[in-house]
C-alpha cells in the first residue's frame, strides 16, 4: 500500500511539474502597430537580458537611470507594468525620449528594449496581443 501511494504522490508531482502548453506570448505594440511574438524566433532571444532589448536597456537607460545622474529616476523592468512600458514607447513621453537621450537608438532597438521591458514588467499576466 506505501508503494501505491509513494507512485501516486510521485505521479501527481510529476504532471503538476510539466510545464502547460502555453499560448504563444505577443504583445501589440502601438508604435508600429504590430503583434510582436516573442515566444519564439529570433524575438524570443532578443527579449531577454542577454538579447538585443535587455543589453540596450542596461547599456542606455540604466546607465543614467541607476548612474549617477541624479535627475533621471531609478528605473528597473518591474518599475513599470506592461500596460505602462507599452505607453513609454508608444508615445515616447519621458523626459530622456524628449531631450535627445534616446538618439542613437534605433526603432527596432527600442522595440526590443520594450519586449524586454514588457517581458519582466511587475504585471508579467497578459499574453495576447490587442491593439
Amino acid at each position: 500500500m506505501k508503494q501505491i501511494s509513494a507512485l501516486v504522490m510521485f505521479l501527481v508531482i510529476l504532471i503538476y511539474s510539466l510545464p502547460a502548453h502555453a499560448k504563444p506570448v505577443s504583445r501589440f505594440d502601438a508604435a508600429s502597430n504590430t503583434c510582436r511574438v516573442l515566444s519564439e524566433g529570433p524575438l524570443y532571444w532578443e527579449s531577454y537580458a542577454w538579447g538585443e532589448g535587455g543589453k540596450t536597456f542596461k547599456a542606455k537607460c540604466q546607465s543614467c537611470h541607476n548612474g549617477n545622474d541624479k535627475s533621471a529616476p531609478f528605473l528597473w523592468t518591474e518599475s513599470k507594468n506592461q500596460d505602462a512600458w507599452n505607453r513609454v514607447f508608444a508615445t515616447r513621453y519621458p523626459k530622456c525620449a524628449q531631450d535627445g537621450s534616446w538618439k542613437g537608438i534605433s526603432d527596432e532597438q527600442l522595440r526590443m528594449t520594450n519586449d524586454y521591458l514588457w517581458r519582466f514588467a511587475n504585471d508579467v499576466a497578459e499574453n495576447v496581443c490587442r491593439g
